[in-house]
């Protein structure tokens, strides 16, 4: 499945690349507002969106079979208001200042704008979905939306984050990855050849768990050049993800103090941050995570083994490749 040159973005979804203009064609007018400061924010939006991933898997998903349907288009760009949405109620929750290199919502403007143009990013996809008339995208994006809820309040609510065990992990980015990648996949079939409903879900939950796991250990490999936002951010907030889930039961107390001492320190420092990390290499937490990744990963491929063969099909494995083996 891997290869020493992984593909990317721009290659995977080249069978789809003049559906993904017309999704930014459908985001454009969903979001579209007479209100200034929202039409202001929006526009912003727009300049430092992500690089359609989500959107990219619902139409490849909507192809395979060869019963592709146009309505797809705009359930692409619902997903990818949903998953915006998200981001800037995280960024505002978190305080974070950089997403993607740039500054986000609550940084150009307030904490308070980011809470509610996340509020109304929301709105306007229940708003689009209510256009369509169908009740099934309401129902699967409606489940994934309040998986993703629960998962952000089950990280808030942790009063203990070295207490996080492996489990509560995979659950936490079950919920709020893995929730919307496999919600978009369903979507695809949904609009596309029906039958394959699941198996496509069942895929699209298990990239996103490799994906996530993939976006954890960046946190720790990159730098902010490359990722786009401070590496060793997770443990700057006090995140505890798998690289060091992985390696806790086996440090010495010394080093168990050392993490600790940074946990209950609410400014850490670079350096302490960069002690963390290397503890992380010198007990294989990043080889772990990685496994566990790749894990995911086939399970993913897996799914795909029974499907219809085509470009569509080609591109979704590929999707796997990408996942897993990106620097950013």
């Amino acid at each position: 499945m891997l290869r020493a040159a992984p593909p990317t973005l721009p290659q995977i979804q080249a069978p789809i690349a003049d559906r993904l203009d017309r999704v930014v064609d459908e985001f454009r007018r969903i979001v579209v507002a007479d209100f200034t400061r929202i039409a202001e924010i929006n526009d912003y939006l727009l300049q430092v969106r992500g690089k359609l991933f989500r959107p990219g898997l619902l139409l490849l998903c909507n192809e395979v079979g060869g019963k592709s349907r146009p309505e797809a288009e705009t359930l692409a760009a619902v997903v990818e208001l949903m998953h915006l949405a998200t981001l800037v109620h995280d960024d505002a929750v978190d305080h974070s200042v950089l997403r993607r290199g740039m500054p986000t919502v609550n940084a150009m403007w307030s904490h308070q704008v980011a809470i509610i143009m996340g509020d109304f990013l929301y709105s306007r996809s229940v708003s689009e979905l209510g256009r369509l008339g169908d009740i099934e995208p309401v129902r699967i994006l409606a489940a994934a939306s309040n998986a993703m809820s629960i998962g952000e309040m089950r990280q808030l609510a942790s009063c203990d984050a070295l207490d996080f065990d492996e489990d509560d992990y995979y659950q936490l980015i079950d919920s709020k990855t893995a929730s919307l990648m496999g919600a978009a996949c369903e979507l695809g079939a949904l609009y596309g050849d029906a039958s394959l409903r699941k198996p496509l879900a069942r895929f699209g939950h298990h990239l996103g768990m490799a994906f996530q796991i993939v976006d954890d250990l960046l946190d720790y490999t990159s730098d902010e050049s490359v990722l786009g936002k401070p590496s060793g951010l997770d443990l700057r907030e006090h995140k505890v993800t798998l690289p060091l889930l992985a390696i806790l039961p086996s440090l010495t107390p010394t080093e168990r103090e050392t993490v600790e001492a940074l946990f209950a320190d609410p400014e850490p420092e670079d350096d302490a941050i960069a002690a963390i990390i290397r503890l992380t290499h010198e007990h294989g937490g990043l080889d772990y995570a990685r496994e566990q990744a790749l894990a995911f990963a086939q399970r993913a491929s897996a799914e795909l083994d029974s499907l219809p063969d085509g470009p569509a099909l080609q591109a979704l494995r590929e999707s796997i490749v990408y996942a897993v083996e990106r620097s950013r």
